[in-house]
């Protein structure tokens, strides 16, 4: 198992932090007092980012276990502007609307460097999931893993 340093827990902490206070602050006081009904997606984009900004306070205390979090987050960022931002841009269709959207998703390039790579791979890649059947009698899983008290914790 990685030793995650303390540093990498208070930048892992300060982008949750920015997460859900920078998001917190535009998108809240939308969602307590607009005044108007929303179409659908509207509705549906305003409770996804208002929730994710709330969930984000949990990776304050729980950095490591709200590491999902933060991967959906550099994965759709990364895909709109992959899929959707540069092919408008490089076609010179990018509207002014669609510019601001992209200036607010570019820092998506934070998040890299706070994630701990190592600790994903071995995690979520290496580690073998978890079972898909009933275990039969007298198994155990993972096959003759032994879990230390640390990795019992988390």
């Amino acid at each position: 198992m990685h030793n995650i340093s303390l540093f990498r827990l208070y930048l892992m902490r300060a982008q949750y932090l920015l997460f859900s206070v920078g998001m917190g602050l535009i998108v809240w006081p939308g969602l307590i007092h607009h005044s108007k009904p929303w179409d659908l997606m509207t509705g549906v984009e305003q409770c996804m980012l208002g929730s994710f900004s709330a969930l984000s306070l949990l990776g304050l205390r729980y950095p490591l276990q709200m590491l999902p979090l933060m991967l959906w987050e550099l994965v759709w960022k990364v895909l709109w502007l992959g899929l959707i931002a540069y092919p408008a841009w490089a076609a010179g269709q990018m509207d002014h609307a669609m510019a601001e959207t992209a200036t607010e998703v570019i820092w998506v390039v934070t998040i890299p460097f706070v994630v701990p790579w190592p600790y994903v791979f071995d995690r979520y890649i290496r580690r073998p999931g978890n079972r898909w059947r009933r275990a039969t009698e007298g198994t155990t899983y993972p096959p003759q893993a032994v879990c230390t008290t640390e990795e019992r914790l988390q």
